[in-house]
């Protein structure tokens, strides 16, 4: 089987949807389907070992030029070149990732749901032809709904299904401002009817994008996250190591750093505390421009507290350095304020026998049912999540039951391999001969 898998790079940082479709692209490949990872907008970037191809369609730099500015929507191919080069879009991510905040791109966004009539027509074109000419895929698997405006353009010239994973991509339209937030949920909707089935990862997400996107049940798929887990285990941790509460996410207002300082405050104040019994916060995650004041602001806070010595932030972690993160932890929590859909972290934290503390919404309650790895508690409560790190902390044998069971349960349901046949049945499902003729009339 062959299959054209097209994924949104994420500018310069590790995105945890572009290591989800990396990960699980190079397990098909493993299992022997024929993937063709196609980046767009910029180069993935991912913590393991890429096997996207090198050129970037939808570049980044043209997209915008051509919603812009009429002039780039007729420009020839060399001009488009210039534009479309991996280490110039890598610079551009890199250096300018904070003026495209969701709340700037409600035309672009628009544009681009609207495929084949939007402005970006041209780019549309270029890429359905190198698919048609180079891949000659069985199936079409678009990363995120986002794109659902390819689809109509890609089935009438190439003839096959398109699936699409979701993943989020709500809480970026969400952000936009009127009338565009409107507007691209209308345009949205109208555009996944060309969508032949969506892949979930959880029934919670599943049930919402129903409602999102005003489709049957019948149209989506469970498949469960799965992760790389080689190299993944245990650590050895000193006996007499601080106490330590891990947080491993993008630094963002939206992923919880702040409700996670101030639980982090709340403990090493809590009556009783002996000093002999020290705690530590470990931070791991990319630091954009756009949020560094709010970083700044979590540090003065814990700074006025008198905590900001027992605070390591280890910055942007690359995969050797993101399992030594995870097995020098106690406790892993990242309390996302929204409901994550994936929360691949907590996968990554249990498969190396780390324990996590989440908040009761979004894909966490899921992920603690099927592992038996954390607890839950309030969501957007600083005292919730002090109290139940606290009962992690107190109670050793419960917090490595908790590690032990999770990490059997990854090790055993998680996996990348595992992720991989799921989605590759998904794919069977829709390229049956039977399905194929359904799908045609």
């Amino acid at each position: 089987m062959r299959v054209a898998y097209i994924a949104a790079g994420a500018g310069g940082m590790y995105c945890g949807s572009c290591i989800h479709d990396n990960t699980l692209a190079a397990a098909l490949l493993q299992q022997g389907t024929e993937v063709t990872l196609i980046p767009t907008y910029t180069p993935l970037r991912t913590d393991e070992d890429g096997v996207s191809i090198e050129r970037v369609f939808y570049g980044g730099v043209n997209v915008y030029l051509q919603e812009k500015l009429p002039f780039f929507r007729h420009t020839p191919r060399l001009v488009d070149w210039l534009f479309d080069r991996p280490s110039l879009l890598g610079w551009v991510a890199r250096t300018f990732t904070a003026s495209t905040s969701a709340a700037d791109l409600g035309a672009l966004t628009v544009s681009v749901l609207q495929g084949e009539l939007g402005h970006q027509k041209k780019e549309l074109q270029r890429l359905v032809r190198w698919i048609r000419d180079q891949v000659k895929p069985d199936v079409v698997h678009l990363t995120n709904s986002m794109f659902a405006g390819m689809a109509r353009y890609l089935k009438e010239e190439l003839g096959v299904p398109v699936l699409c994973s979701i993943q989020g991509e709500e809480l970026f339209l969400d952000a936009l401002v009127e009338p565009y937030r409107s507007i691209a949920h209308t345009t949205l909707q109208d555009r996944a009817q060309d969508i032949d089935g969506f892949i979930s990862p959880c029934q919670r997400y599943t049930d919402f994008m129903c409602d999102y996107l005003a489709l049957p049940a019948s149209r989506f798929h469970l498949v469960r996250l799965g992760i790389n887990l080689s190299e993944c285990g245990p650590g050895s941790r000193p006996a007499a190591a601080p106490f330590t509460i891990g947080y491993l996410a993008r630094i963002a207002p939206e992923k919880g750093l702040h409700l996670l300082a101030d639980a982090y405050a709340l403990l090493a104040a809590a009556p009783g505390r002996a000093a002999d019994k020290p705690l530590r916060l470990r931070v791991a995650g990319w630091l954009g421009r756009g949020d560094r004041a709010y970083y700044m602001d979590v540090v003065e806070r814990l700074r006025r507290a008198g905590l900001d010595s027992c605070v390591d932030y280890v910055g942007e972690v690359d995969r050797a350095a993101k399992l030594q993160f995870l097995q020098s932890l106690d406790v892993l929590s990242v309390p996302a304020v929204y409901e994550d859909p994936k929360g691949l972290y907590v996968l990554e934290a249990l498969a190396n026998g780390t324990p996590v503390v989440q908040p009761r919404h979004g894909s966490f309650p899921e992920l603690i049912e099927w592992t038996r790895g954390g607890l839950l508690v309030e969501p957007n409560s600083s005292a919730a999540l002090a109290a139940g790190i606290e009962e992690l902390m107190n109670d050793t044998a419960l917090r490595q039951k908790l590690g032990n069971d999770g990490m059997t349960s990854v090790h055993e349901s998680f996996s990348a391999t595992t992720m991989a046949r799921a989605t590759q049945t998904v794919y069977e499902q829709y390229t049956s001969p039977t399905t194929r003729k359904d799908l045609a009339t």
